[in-house]
């Protein structure tokens, strides 16, 4: 009789151990419409889904190949160093090194696109990404809308939630701050087809505006760029990355022709 309770307990604690493997399981298994985000092998390399989605890699970890300064002005601030895109901070004291300053662009021009592409940035720091931009201008954003990037909780004033990350910039505030604490890795996706344009925030969409529209109309009107003629008129332009004198760091640059 003692050896068949026995069994019988321990036929009920291996049932009991499965159950619980099985809840585990089901607890970790993802749901249905759930996008989970998988980073490549590699810094700067494609997947094969990404290739047969037709993504191309702007920047290739090594070189500042597919790129150049802003109007071929005097720059020495961008390198390609560790597999990054680096921007130098301001360095005034040191000539030759940090004190020749302006934005990157790709040499490519892009019209209707998918771009993405992994930041972090320093304390109090400051940049952006500038879409199709055109050099018909002293600057970048003259012509090109900015999905801003910057030190949300550190820089110095504080900024308004039009100059915060994910805006576009002075012109829409982000519906939610996303922006991971500074030394972490944020994830950016600008996707502008036509004149509809999405900016992403580490996997959520946090702007979204049509080009042209009587919303974007009004808050050009009421912003830095109301007597900027040119101001989002370009359907084709280049990728900017912009210098405004901190240290940024890009990775895993890339985009798809929509």
């Amino acid at each position: 009789m003692k050896k068949i309770f026995v069994l019988l307990l321990a036929i009920s604690a291996c049932t009991g151990a499965k159950k619980e493997d099985q809840a585990s399981a089901e607890s970790t298994t993802p749901v249905a419409g759930t996008e989970i985000t998988t980073q490549p092998a590699q810094a700067n390399a494609l997947t094969d889904a990404q290739r047969q989605e037709g993504w191309k890699l702007l920047f290739d970890g090594q070189s500042l190949q597919g790129w150049q300064i802003f109007k071929n002005r005097k720059n020495n601030t961008w390198e390609a160093k560790d597999g990054m895109l680096h921007c130098k901070p301001l360095n005034e004291k040191v000539k030759g090194d940090g004190d020749e300053r302006s934005d990157l662009m790709t040499t490519e021009e892009f019209q209707n696109f998918e771009f993405a592409c992994e930041w972090k940035i320093s304390p109090e720091g400051n940049s952006g990404i500038i879409y199709r931009v055109t050099e018909e201008f002293e600057q970048p954003f003259y012509s090109g809308p900015e999905y801003q990037l910057i030190d949300d909780q550190g820089y110095k004033p504080k900024q308004e939630p039009v100059h915060l990350t994910g805006a576009n910039y002075d012109m829409q505030a982000p519906d939610a701050l996303l922006a991971k604490p500074i030394g972490e890795w944020n994830l950016s996706r600008i996707v502008v087809n036509g004149k509809q344009v999405e900016h992403w925030l580490n996997g959520q969409k946090v702007v979204a505006y049509e080009l042209g529209s009587a919303d974007w109309k009004k808050r050009k009107e009421a912003s830095k760029w109301k007597d900027a003629k040119g101001y989002g008129m370009a359907t084709k332009g280049h990728i900017d990355l912009q210098d405004h004198g901190h240290e940024i760091w890009f990775r895993n640059v890339m985009v798809k022709a929509l």
